[in-house]
């Protein structure tokens, strides 16, 4: 397992996340436990959960898991999602940022959280607000890089120069959504982040699933019965797109999974795709992922089979593929 700097925090992470949303859902703990095993094994030193996944169940999880060499290992999580009924148990103000991280300090077990996210943009909270939220937890050592998680390029910017002129801790790391179908990330928010130094960690780079090649062809399946996932990607040129690269990767000897996530890493603005696993056996088609050497002719000839999203001005005529 390789390593790479995450956006300009000067600490090295393996090359891929592991992400523990499956962890006291999908994968009860021993089966959590063991995928854990299997991914320290395998070198993973970068964690990622969010206090919401499954009730809190996947923080207390991880955190009995890494008790014992807590400091070897970067974690992140995330807040913003309601975790309780009262009105006020949920977004991105300075109130509930500073609740949310105690619970998930005492859920992880440890006296920091390396990476925070806010899970969403909170419409209703000014984002000079949020950042400050972001700053008084790095000055009580609670928090050591703020980040964030499916903000626009622009909403990401303005927080950064707000951190800026203040001479706050900025922002080093985001977490959008990318993989072969899901390409919007390409137009601004992968060059944003170039730009600036920030760490990518994009998740979904299988695309729940539908690159593997499971769905195709199927009335069921939680892309048809998840109304998340059927929004994300129901529509019939997505199908599509994975079909052909199903086919393309039957072709070259590769297996789909461990392809999709060589692609997404193999753009040189990412750091780290996430993967997650709901068993040992979905693991390992994504550690594999390691394996594949990503050319740059085999990463053009896989993007040439999705749609490329038109550049932000949409002139078509002046668009370039973002090559790895």
């Amino acid at each position: 397992m390789k390593t790479k700097l995450l956006g300009r925090t000067g600490i090295s992470v393996s090359q891929l996340c592991f992400g523990t949303m499956s962890f006291g859902g999908d994968a009860d703990e021993a089966t959590s436990t063991s995928m854990y095993k299997a991914v320290r094994d395998a070198g993973i030193n970068f964690f990622d959960t969010a206090n919401e996944y499954n009730k809190g169940k996947s923080e207390e999880i991880l955190g009995r898991l890494i008790k014992d060499h807590r400091d070897d290992l970067v974690i992140a999580t995330k807040c913003f999602n309601p975790t309780g009924p009262d009105v006020n148990a949920r977004g991105a103000n300075r109130r509930h940022v500073a609740q949310a991280v105690e619970a998930s300090l005492k859920r992880l077990q440890t006296d920091r959280i390396d990476v925070l996210f806010l899970h969403r943009f909170d419409a209703v909270t000014p984002i000079d607000e949020m950042m400050r939220a972001l700053e008084d937890l790095v000055r009580a050592g609670k928090v050591i890089y703020p980040a964030v998680s499916n903000w626009s390029a622009w909403q990401t910017q303005r927080a950064v120069d707000i951190q800026e002129r203040h001479n706050w801790a900025r922002l080093q790391v985001v977490q959008p959504m990318y993989n072969l179908v899901k390409r919007q990330a390409e137009v601004e928010i992968l060059p944003m982040a170039a730009a600036n130094g920030i760490g990518v960690i994009p998740y979904s780079p299988a695309a729940a699933g539908l690159l593997s090649g499971k769905y195709l062809g199927q009335a069921s399946g939680r892309l048809k019965t998840n109304k998340m996932y059927e929004a994300r990607y129901g529509e019939a040129w997505a199908f599509e797109v994975a079909e052909k690269y199903v086919a393309f990767c039957k072709q070259k000897g590769l297996h789909p999974v461990s392809a999709a996530i060589a692609w997404v890493g193999a753009h040189r603005a990412i750091t780290a795709p996430i993967v997650g696993a709901r068993n040992l056996d979905q693991l390992k088609d994504s550690l594999a992922s390691v394996k594949i050497d990503m050319t740059p002719e085999l990463y053009g000839e896989i993007a040439d089979l999705s749609r490329t999203p038109p550049p932000a001005t949409d002139r078509l005529e002046e668009q370039k593929v973002a090559r790895g």
